[in-house]
């Protein structure tokens, strides 16, 4: 969709204007794994109007392929409004305008499925399963075991006010069942299947797929990961042992605790993890390194006020990355960290600085460091 910031603070009804950006879940993750030099597609239908070329112009200038979405003359690109407060304060507002949009008609036998299916890794998002009764059949029909499928990575995305059936909870259980690997915030799956927060209840409730990450909010992220399973398809890429791992009867659990961080807005965070762990994990980086880079990617997100932030440079967040557990806690991200990493890592690693300087190396450095990303061969593709 297009998505409208406003101005300043306020009701939608006192925002004297707003600021057109772009937003929705599969986009957020394949401009994120772009920008992060990875070639992604997006897989979409928008509208034939001004709106729709904004979207294919802008996500395409992130560098992703959007040669296999579909124009619409008969229904419009969908476009959305929000509030500049959090989400999760009582103040945020959102205003969908949506129904009847050219992305809510996807189906199976108007998306180009061999597209859909030509990456390594297929991310689905269970926003797309609560548009339509053709946007869930789609889901469906790509979730589908079967020769050839990539390895489906499936972000729940529980949004109980776009679901008209009333057990949308129950269909997105069965999507997940059937992905590969799924991600999932600890609240979202207590709201939604009424099980208890804790992780491994959660993992109790989905055994099924290879690879679940529960996301536990500001604390941090768990891993489950089973180790002696089917072999995967030929286009699937293996999810690596853990760097660190204590064992249960099936799965390697692993644990990143999540960075500290001054939010700007939360919107599209979600997207941004799913987008670090997911290039990590086509890298064939362990657990942990996978965990942090999706906290890292975050991190960008959160510090920005639209649905995308910047990410650092693959070196950087590397090196981050490999930080030893103590100097990972003491980081604390503000707005256009990522621009300063360079100047951050080298001093909190060789001189042990205390959590005040590493923050205000962190928030108040402008660095001109070297932003060059190399393209990688790996595909993501995002219907």
């Amino acid at each position: 969709m297009v998505t409208f910031l406003p101005s300043r603070p306020g009701r939608l009804a006192d925002v004297p204007s707003f600021e057109r950006g772009i937003g929705g879940a599969e986009s957020n993750v394949a401009c994120a794994l772009a920008a992060a030099g990875h070639a992604a597609r997006w897989v979409s239908r928008v509208g034939a109007d001004g709106f729709g070329d904004h979207l294919v112009e802008t996500i395409g200038g992130y560098g992703v392929d959007v040669s296999a979405v579909r124009r619409d003359p008969q229904r419009p690109t969908g476009v959305y409004f929000r509030t500049a407060s959090d989400r999760d304060g009582d103040g945020h507002e959102v205003a969908y305008y949506r129904a009847g949009s050219a992305a809510s008609a996807m189906a199976v036998g108007n998306v180009d499925l061999a597209a859909v299916r030509a990456g390594r890794v297929l991310h689905l998002s269970g926003i797309t399963a609560a548009l339509s009764d053709d946007c869930l059949a789609l889901l469906r029909e790509l979730t589908a075991p079967g020769p050839g499928r990539p390895l489906v990575s499936f972000d729940v995305n529980f949004r109980p006010s776009l679901w008209r059936d009333p057990d949308g909870p129950g269909v997105l259980l069965d999507l997940a069942r059937r992905a590969d690997l799924v991600f999932v915030g600890s609240d979202e799956a207590a709201a939604a299947w009424g099980v208890d927060a804790d992780p491994r209840t959660i993992r109790d409730t989905l055994p099924e797929p290879r690879a679940l990450v529960v996301k536990q909010g500001a604390q941090g992220a768990t891993l489950f990961e089973r180790t002696h399973q089917r072999e995967p398809h030929a286009a699937e890429p293996r999810l690596m042992e853990p760097h660190w791992e204590a064992h249960s009867a099936e799965d390697t659990v692993a644990f990143a605790p999540a960075l500290h961080v001054d939010v700007v807005a939360t919107v599209g965070a979600g997207d941004a993890f799913a987008a670090g762990f997911l290039s990590a994990t086509l890298r064939g980086l362990p657990a942990r390194e996978r965990l942090r880079h999706g906290h890292l990617m975050a991190a960008a997100a959160l510090t920005a006020p639209g649905d995308l932030g910047t990410p650092p440079a693959r070196d950087q967040a590397d090196r981050l990355a490999a930080l030893d557990d103590a100097t990972w806690g003491t980081l604390r991200l503000g707005p256009g960290w990522t621009q300063a990493v360079d100047q951050v890592i080298d001093p909190a690693v060789d001189q042990g600085v205390d959590q005040a300087v590493v923050q205000g190396v962190v928030q108040g450095v402008d660095a001109g460091a070297d932003r060059a990303v190399t393209r990688a061969e790996e595909e993501v593709h995002h219907p």
